[in-house]
């Protein structure tokens, strides 16, 4: 049977324009279909934008930093709606050039909500970024789904009154006060961020600890920083209600009897996948009860010929897993070498918390599965700070196999943290032993020396029983 395309995928956020663009230099005929956003969450709605807005909440501590290195400035005030506008124009630049770079590999684009007919046929109908578009149907050998995520907001009373991160970037004022609620990376990110600007942050969380999933060490040294900014924090609490007052500001009830008088409610308690209205019951392409994309270890559904990466299937949702799948994809249907492999399982994260914290690897928990491990711990106040005054302490942690000195797991929490953490990355996946850090010279001055001279070992953690 002839198609139309080789293969069409829905969704031009990061994993569905590297797969389109791989795909179609390998001599694919390719299409893509975006219903809202070319560039998809990251960088519309998520990394990029975010990024932007911490760097511009660290400007007031740079300033007051300055006085102690000599300087006499003034902190001032952020000019919201100046950032918002940098903001929108930074992005919608970012916006044209994953449309040109598509254009340029020879995909077809096509603008519009795509909905899955069966394995083969596509119904592509009008959505916000073309209202008057006229509805077609294509079909392709092969479909990709790469459509994302959206945020889960929880059904409490009063939730009509509260934003999400999608909302969040586009605020027309910045509220004097904000209610977060969620402890994992977005709810941190942008607890710092709104902080950093001038507003005052209360952050609730369900665990005792933020960032659920992280080194143990590592939570506790955030929950201190956190401290340390000055935001509130109500651990092992969950909103209830949220009641709106007559001079329009808000009243959220936690579940352990507290109230917390804001201007703004903002939610960041998860998200799932964004498979409402692809048509998968219709085409018969299993999911999970979440809506998570069940695929098998190539990215294909229940149905041969459809395929799922990124978000949409719930497992690493980090953009450059989503570009990873992606390529992989695009290698393994149409290219004529083995494709690309990358290392899932050594994937470094980070959260931009002011200072940002970084991770590659296991967790001291994680790496008591294998066998007994060697724990080295650094916590130092970083060079800035002794001029500056202040009191924030950088903390650095590698985790080592004892059996094979395999270092098997870093994490950090200071200045510049993501960007030693990259080249830490490198390290761990290639299986570098302690020995070959230790005989790693260092760059000094540097925090980053501080990862090869740590030599006096913390403690022993024996094997997990479990």
């Amino acid at each position: 049977m002839s198609y139309d395309f080789d293969l069409f995928v829905i969704g031009a956020g990061s994993g569905g324009v590297r797969c389109a663009r791989i795909a179609a230099g390998h001599g694919a005929r390719v299409a893509v279909a975006e219903s809202r956003h070319w560039g998809g969450t990251c960088v519309n709605l998520g990394c990029v934008p975010k990024k932007l807005m911490v760097q511009a909440s660290d400007y007031g501590d740079w300033v007051e930093d300055s006085h102690g290195f000599g300087w006499n400035t003034r902190r001032g005030h952020n000019d919201w709606a100046e950032l918002i506008a940098a903001k929108d124009r930074e992005i919608t630049r970012l916006n044209g050039i994953y449309v040109s770079m598509l254009e340029k590999a020879g995909v077809s684009l096509f603008t519009g909500h795509a909905t899955i007919e069966d394995a083969h046929t596509l119904r592509i109908d009008p959505s916000p970024l073309a209202p008057h578009a006229a509805p077609r149907r294509v079909t392709a050998a092969r479909i990709v789904i790469a459509v994302g995520s959206t945020p889960t907001m929880p059904a409490i009373d009063g939730i009509g009154h509260a934003i999400s991160s999608d909302q969040a970037f586009h605020l027309k004022e910045r509220p004097a006060r904000v209610c977060m609620v969620g402890g994992g990376y977005i709810g941190v990110e942008f607890a710092g961020i709104f902080h950093g600007l001038g507003s005052e942050v209360d952050l609730v969380y369900r665990q005792q600890l933020p960032l659920r999933g992280f080194d143990s060490d590592l939570r506790h040294a955030l929950h201190d920083a956190i401290d340390l900014r000055g935001i509130r924090q109500h651990v092992g609490a969950s909103p209830t209600s949220i009641d709106r007052l007559a001079d329009d500001s808000f009243v959220v009830t936690l579940d352990n009897g507290a109230r917390i008088e804001t201007d703004c409610v903002f939610f960041a308690t998860g998200r799932h996948p964004k498979v409402a209205s692809l048509g998968l019951i219709q085409a018969g392409v299993a999911t999970q009860e979440n809506g998570r994309i069940i695929v098998d270890e190539n990215g294909e559904t229940s149905i041969p010929g459809i395929y799922a990466i990124g978000d949409v299937t719930n497992r690493l949702n980090l953009t450059p897993v989503a570009i990873a799948e992606g390529h992989m994809l695009a290698d393994r249907l149409f290219g004529n070498e083995p494709p690309r492999q990358w290392s899932f399982a050594t994937t470094p994260k980070a959260v931009f918390f002011t200072p940002a914290l970084a991770s590659v690897g296991l967790t001291e928990t994680e790496a008591t599965h294998n066998g007994d491990v060697d724990i080295y711990i650094s916590r130092f106040r970083p060079m800035r700070n002794t001029l500056s005054g202040r009191a924030q302490r950088t903390f650095m942690k590698l985790v080592v196999d004892q059996a094979s000195q395999t270092v098997v797991g870093a994490h950090m929490l200071g200045d510049d943290a993501p960007e030693i953490m990259q080249g830490l990355a490198i390290a761990v996946t290639a299986g570098l032993k302690k020995g070959d850090w230790d005989r790693t010279i260092g760059i000094h001055p540097s925090a980053a020396e501080e990862f090869v001279t740590m030599r006096t070992r913390t403690r022993v953690t024996p094997r997990s029983a479990e």
